[in-house]
């Protein structure tokens, strides 16, 4: 995992190398200044000669210059080595998320990812800082500092090693308490992440169904859990500061009483005494940091572990060894499929499908609700791959197709119509971006979006808000049939894409497509008969199985689920 996460440092494997080499610099200044104060104080101080503290006090001060000179430049190199590494992090999880796959990117919630690539990657950032600075720093001081107080007084020096083992004991209970309880709290993190953007994207529908309160409620429940788990990590985590303390004073009164009887003894220089309290405080307070690290590191393990998770996680779609990169025409072709979301034959989603779709025809797909007519259209682009059969476009099984390739000539108008922040143009150009104004105009009046856009202010420049917010649900859903058009694609798909248009627009928007894109394969997924009523063919599906395929006047002679459809929404219609 360690090794997975530091890969992401690069091209700040410099700063990170230099950060410990100027922190060991500014440690030994650090622990020669209480060398060299021992020495001004017996042989100037005590001995009355200006000479020697002029001598040790000029020392003192270049000591202190050199200490603060090293400590900056560690810091500035471990900030900026840290800061490279989290911006890496961030660029390597982004970048692996672009490559899932929907069944990869189905097992992670979108809270879940925003707080890995945020909160969790904050949390490795800080360890990795305190890594390269404190865990280098504290080790370094206990040594050296250590190494000094024996050579100045070794009987004194053993007082230390007296406290290693407590300070041992406590940090291991310690670690092994907290490590579970920030494991749950980052699980909780999630959950927060979800409920608050799920509040914020769908904010029109809590008002219109004044559900503020309960929203309210939902979001107070899990910050009340996130705060009781921090609140209990945090109770174990304060029981570090009175164990240090404990220590350090028991250290300083040791010294003390021992000091004292060597220095009437004659032993023991005041000078020495006084650098032994220096030393002290440096070993004890090297203790205190290196708690503090070991906090740090049980905080982080947990973030490190779930960004390892999706750094670890493979997309479930490749590029064949030698993908073919040309898509030869519209033709499709389903041969025997199955298919399962979670690969159990056991539980297919679609089974036994056998369709022959010639290029430049047009299709229509109608089913209740569950009948797996999304799913079918979303082999065609190979968003999913089948469990059983295959899919074939232009006469080559999918699979052998570059996914690039594919899906620039397969055009996919979701269910749920998204746009971007941005400019009308700007979202278009998701479809061509060097489209020209002229093409955009094009599109959008075949997708009948050009007359709403010309009553806009900036029209084709008018800003589209996140989500699309500014505009309604028909002119979304126009927009999006104009940008996939702008692919000129031999195969688009609309998976029940003018359901929030009126019939007026959604027959214009087919006539168009009949007459300008003759040769484009046209799939259209709809609730409406009347959206389907002229297709070449229609496709029933019924509980994931194709029940029926053929025309209009075919089916209204032979197949009771359509017949039904069409009385109730033709005849019913007409009554009214």
């Amino acid at each position: 995992m360690i090794k997975k996460l530091l890969k992401s440092v690069r091209e700040f494997k410099k700063d990170a190398l230099l950060t410990p080499f100027f922190v060991v610099l500014e440690v030994v200044m650090e622990v020669v200044i209480p060398a060299v104060m021992a020495l001004l104080i017996d042989k100037g101080i005590d001995a009355q000669d200006m000479g020697e503290i002029w001598k040790y006090g000029i020392i003192l001060v270049i000591c202190a210059m050199l200490a603060l000179i090293f400590g900056a430049a560690a810091g500035t190199y471990a900030a900026r080595a840290s800061t490279g590494f989290a911006r890496n992090l961030r660029h390597d999880m982004y970048y692996a998320v672009q490559d899932f796959s929907f069944s990869n990117i189905d097992k992670f919630s979108t809270g879940s990812i925003v707080t890995r690539l945020t909160t969790d990657v904050t949390n490795v950032q800080n360890a990795f800082q305190m890594c390269t600075r404190i865990a280098v720093r504290c080790p370094v001081m206990l040594i050296f500092a250590l190494v000094m107080a024996f050579q100045l007084n070794a009987q004194l020096a053993l007082v230390f090693l007296c406290v290693l083992p407590v300070l041992a004991v406590g940090l291991g209970i310690l670690m092994k308490t907290v490590g579970p309880v920030f494991e749950r709290v980052f699980k909780t993190y999630d959950r927060m992440n979800t409920v608050v953007q799920e509040n914020v994207r769908g904010i029109r529908v809590v008002k219109a169904y004044v559900r503020e309160e309960h929203e309210t409620e939902k979001f107070k429940g899990v910050s009340a859990m996130l705060y009781r788990q921090f609140s209990k990590a945090q109770k174990t985590l304060a029981g570090v500061s009175p164990l240090m303390q404990f220590c350090m004073y028991t250290c300083m009164l040791l010294i003390s009483w021992f000091g004292a009887r060597l220095i009437v003894g004659g032993s023991l220089t005041t000078g020495e005494l006084t650098s032994l309290f220096s030393y002290a405080m440096q070993i004890l307070m090297s203790l205190m940091m290196v708690a503090m690290v070991f906090v740090m590191i049980t905080m982080s393990k947990a973030s490190a572990e779930r960004i390892a998770e999706l750094l670890d996680e493979r997309p479930d779609l490749h590029d064949p060894a030698n993908p073919v990169t040309e898509v030869q025409s519209g033709d499709i072709d389903f041969d025997d499929v199955n298919f399962s979301y979670k690969g159990d034959a056991s539980k297919l989603a679609l089974r036994d499908v056998n369709l022959h779709i010639k290029a430049g025809q047009t299709v229509g797909i109608l089913g209740g609700t569950g009948s797996a007519k999304s799913t079918l259209v979303q082999l065609i682009p190979r968003l999913y791959d089948v469990t059983d059969g295959s899919v074939k476009v232009g006469g080559v099984d999918v699979r052998d197709y570059g996914l690039e390739a594919l899906r620039e000539q397969v055009a996919m108008v979701l269910q749920k119509n998204v746009l971007f922040s941005g400019t009308i143009k700007e979202n278009l150009r998701w479809g061509n971006e060097h489209a020209t104004d002229e093409e955009l105009v094009r599109v959008c009046r075949l997708a009948q979006a050009d007359e709403f856009i010309q009553q806009m202010p900036d029209k084709y420049d008018t800003y589209i808000e996140q989500g699309g917010s500014n505009v309604s649900g028909g002119q979304k859903q126009r927009l999006c049939i104009a940008r996939a058009l702008l692919k000129k694609p031999k195969v688009l798909i609309l998976d029940d894409s003018t359901s929030a248009v009126d019939t007026k627009t959604d027959a214009l928007i087919r006539k168009a497509f009949a007459e300008e894109i003759p040769d484009t394969t046209k799939l259209i997924i709809a609730q409406r008969i009347s959206s389907v009523q002229d297709a070449d063919q229609i496709v029933i599906l019924d509980g994931g199985a194709v029940q029926a395929v053929g025309t209009h006047d075919e089916l209204m002679a032979n197949n009771p689920i359509y017949q039904e459809i069409y009385d109730q929404q033709m005849r019913k219609g007409g009554e009214d």
